[in-house]
């Protein structure tokens, strides 16, 4: 009973009904309206990771997750295994729901990484077979089609030259008697075709009367030659409406042998309904995912800019004022937060606001606070919000608030009886569990004498720290401040008051308690000064000098709020500096890799020029037989080819610091500095002194003051005899130095190579070919014993690899 009162006391009926606005089916609006509760961790962990993928999911999508198609069903399955038939209507939402789910499965299976909703869907049948069937015999009408059967076709058929005939006799009538009818029409009357006949010439058309004008001047006749026909169409029809039941009466047989795999259906589309509006509605309250923390692992509650949901919607929809985000960051020592402050400062919104953030995380909605969001899991949320008065039940405010505890203490008792298993009668030697509820006081002991109700909370908010993973309890005992410095396990925290505006500003401050305002207030409102004087000095001494204090805590702690603020934007400059520095050295590296590529394109454009010189130039040797003179010319020519397009030798650096006698050095090694008395000689000595000693030292160990390294002495050696190089001949084929043996045999090769070796000047190109390989062997045997032959080796690739080989003359 607590739990539904706490769950209205917290407005959680609202929430659900903002968030059954983002369902996108009957079905998700009606679940979201009845939101359950899940009763362990691992479910609200499910539904969590749910949102989450459903999140990540319409983030990846266009138009997001469609649920088209899909309608409630339930009374239809129901009906349908009851052997009632189905209209037309309800087997046509059938078929829609079917192709819906099936689409809605698709998107899921062509996603990656979404484990949760592809397990979810993986068993889920959509019949394709039983959505055509109906197709076939229902149209978008939900019509009965002809093709629905052989027999409906006929009779249709039947029911149109019937009517045809009908039509046909009337419109005779209508013309051959025209001074008696009101007008040229055909109408119907209870499913009869008649003639709109006046009421003074009903004679000249006989026939039955089946309706009669308000006026009374116009009858509506059947006449006597079309009774026959009209009695057969009305037969007719009958059998077409006895064939349509028939027909329906099958595919509802179909529905029903598959039910409890539609119901199965409705349920994961209902699920991803849900799912899909939780993660829209966390998205429109810009909220976060929570982490559900462990507190006797030394996790801290960490809420940042925690705001309330249903204000939020109030100033969205429905022009409210700005929602005043709180703070709670709670250590896990802490059991019970004490919230001193004025009325209407924000104490019972901020017990609201926490109250819904541990629900919403337990249903699987994301919490609107910035990351991280981490909060326990509570098993049981309870509260005592507001004022619960009953002239009824003759209940004082007092009466209210006890009745409340102590269904709250009762249930916190169940609770942990159940987990114990206590009351069976026997022994039981377990450890106590870590309770797991969060409660919820307003205005504690409050309703009753000041001084019983202040002790009345002090037992109840100790007992609560022992039984409870979380209290929060809003008070204007001042005696409640002090528990925090008697058991650690208690906190306090205050809202925040401007008193230049006499006005709350609904901010939560914590580790200071909440001082009395209200005779500043009465001051500042025109009360008589003597009046307040007098009522300070009934209060004592000691209260204004903790007021005082008090006063003093909150001024230097928006001190540390200004600094921290006026870092904060230091902060963000910085990042921001940063950012551009960033940006500038990607622009530059980009640049940098730019001009590397381009330079690169040119040189190797100039290579190809290079080579294409290069080609001009042997081209022009292979013409004829090539002399020394053309030789050195093309020599020449590649030399100045080769000083044009290879880059320039760098430029040898300056010659380094050479001492000299008076010069002033020092000696890294024995970090002085000495005076160079002789020059270094040719093994790199030199002689210095610093002080009384003088020592002979190597030039490398030595440097100048200002840091330079000297440069090392080169011993001269002898210059080698000038030799002058002969020219150089380039090697180039030509038809004059090459020789084709293919097709000769080895005796008449030899013949040939020796006198074609004895002729030769330079290297000559044999063609020898692949074949059998016999004829390159000999070419290859007598090059070997040959005396003229320095060397032989394969041509290049592209002067026919190893069917060539060259070689080389002394």
């Amino acid at each position: 009973m607590i739990q539904s009162e706490t769950l209205e006391l917290l407005e959680w009926h609202r929430l659900c009904q903002h968030l059954a606005t983002f369902a996108a089916t009957k079905l998700g609006a009606t679940a979201a309206r009845h939101l359950k509760i899940p009763n362990s961790q691992i479910q609200s962990e499910q539904l969590l990771e749910q949102t989450k993928e459903v999140y990540q999911l319409e983030t990846r999508l266009t138009t997001g997750l469609s649920f088209e198609g899909i309608q409630d069903i339930g009374d239809s399955l129901e009906r349908a295994e009851r052997s009632g038939v189905l209209a037309g209507e309800e087997l046509l939402a059938i078929a829609t729901t079917l192709a819906g789910a099936r689409s809605l499965r698709r998107v899921i299976d062509n996603q990656e990484d979404l484990p949760i909703l592809t397990e979810l869907v993986a068993d889920l049948r959509t019949y394709p077979e039983l959505e055509q069937e109906i197709h076939r015999c229902i149209d978008e009408r939900a019509q009965v089609t002809d093709r629905a059967s052989q027999k409906l076709g006929e009779i249709r058929t039947d029911l149109r030259r019937v009517r045809s005939q009908i039509t046909q006799k009337l419109q005779n009538i209508l013309q051959a008697k025209s001074g008696a009818v009101q007008e040229q029409l055909i109408t119907q009357r209870s499913d009869r075709f008649v003639i709109p006949v006046k009421a003074p010439q009903k004679d000249a058309i006989p026939g039955i009367v089946h309706d009669t004008s308000t006026s009374g001047a116009t009858l509506y006749v059947e006449p006597n030659s079309v009774v026959p026909l009209g009695n057969q169409l009305r037969q007719i029809i009958r059998k077409e409406q006895a064939e349509e039941e028939a027909i329906r009466r099958v595919l509802t047989e179909q529905v029903a042998a598959v039910k409890p795999d539609l119901e199965r259906l409705l349920a994961i589309a209902t699920t991803l309904d849900l799912a899909t509006a939780r993660s829209r509605y966390s998205y429109w309250l810009g909220a976060n995912p929570p982490r559900f923390i462990q507190r006797q692992d030394s996790e801290t509650i960490t809420l940042r800019n925690l705001r309330h949901p249903l204000l939020v919607w109030q100033q969205q929809h429905e022009q409210g004022q700005p929602v005043v985000p709180v703070d709670l960051l709670i250590n896990p020592l802490i059991r019970v937060v004490t919230i001193t402050g004025p009325n209407t400062g924000g104490k019972t919104v901020t017990l609201k606001t926490l109250g819904l953030a541990a629900l919403m995380a337990k249903v699987g909605l994301f919490i609107p606070a910035r990351e991280p969001v981490e909060i326990p899991w509570f098993d049981k949320v309870l509260a005592d919000i507001g004022d619960e008065q009953s002239l009824q039940q003759s209940l004082s405010t007092f009466s209210g608030h006890i009745r409340r505890i102590s269904r709250i203490l009762e249930a916190l008792g169940n609770l942990g009886n159940g987990e114990l298993g206590i009351g069976n009668g026997e022994e039981q030697n377990l450890e106590i569990p870590t309770p797991q509820s969060l409660v919820l006081l307003d205005e504690v002991g409050a309703g009753t004498d000041p001084v019983e109700g202040s002790a009345l909370a002090i037992a109840l908010l100790q007992y609560l720290a022992n039984h409870a993973q979380l209290t929060i309890a809003t008070t204007h005992f001042g005696e409640l401040k002090a528990l925090k410095y008697e058991d650690e396990r208690f906190e306090n925290a205050s809202v925040e008051f401007d008193e230049s505006t006499l006005s709350p500003t609904y901010r939560l401050l914590w580790g200071i308690p909440g001082r009395s305002n209200a005779l500043t207030i009465a001051l500042r409102l025109g009360l008589k000064p003597e009046v307040v004087q007098q009522a300070k000095t009934q209060v004592g001494e000691a209260t204004d000098e903790v007021n005082q204090v008090i006063a003093g805590l909150e001024a230097q702690r928006r001190r540390q709020e200004t600094k921290a603020a006026e870092a904060q934007v230091l902060l963000q400059q910085a990042e921001r500096l940063y950012k551009e520095v960033s940006a500038k050295a990607a622009s530059l590296e980009e640049r940098e890799s730019s001009l590397r590529a381009s330079q690169e394109i040119a040189v190797q454009q100039a290579i190809a020029q290079a080579k294409g010189e290069i080609a001009q130039v042997i081209r022009r040797l292979q013409k004829g037989t090539p002399t020394a003179q053309e030789a050195q010319q093309a020599t020449n020519a590649l030399n100045q080819i080769g000083q044009l397009y290879q880059p320039a030798t760098p430029a040898k650096p300056k010659a380094g610091f050479m001492p000299k006698v008076g010069d002033r050095v020092r000696i890294p090694k024995l970090g002085q500095i000495a005076d160079v008395i002789t020059a270094p000689d040719e093994d790199g000595e030199l002689s210095v002194r610093f002080g009384l000693m003088k020592m002979n030292v190597k030039l490398q160990d030595v440097e100048s003051l200002d840091g330079q390294k000297p440069e090392p002495v080169v011993k001269a050696k002898p210059a080698p005899a000038a030799v002058t190089p002969p020219p150089v001949v380039p090697e180039i084929r030509t038809s004059k130095n090459t020789i084709d043996l293919r097709g000769k045999r080895v005796a008449d090769a030899e013949y040939i190579l020796d006198k074609a070796i004895s002729e030769a000047t330079g290297p000559i190109w044999i063609i020898h070919g692949y074949g059998t390989g016999k004829l390159r062997q000999g070419v290859h045997a007598f090059l070997q014993q040959h005396p003229r032959v320095n060397n032989y080796e394969p041509a290049e690739q592209a002067d026919g690899g190893t069917g060539v080989t060259v070689a080389h003359i002394k």
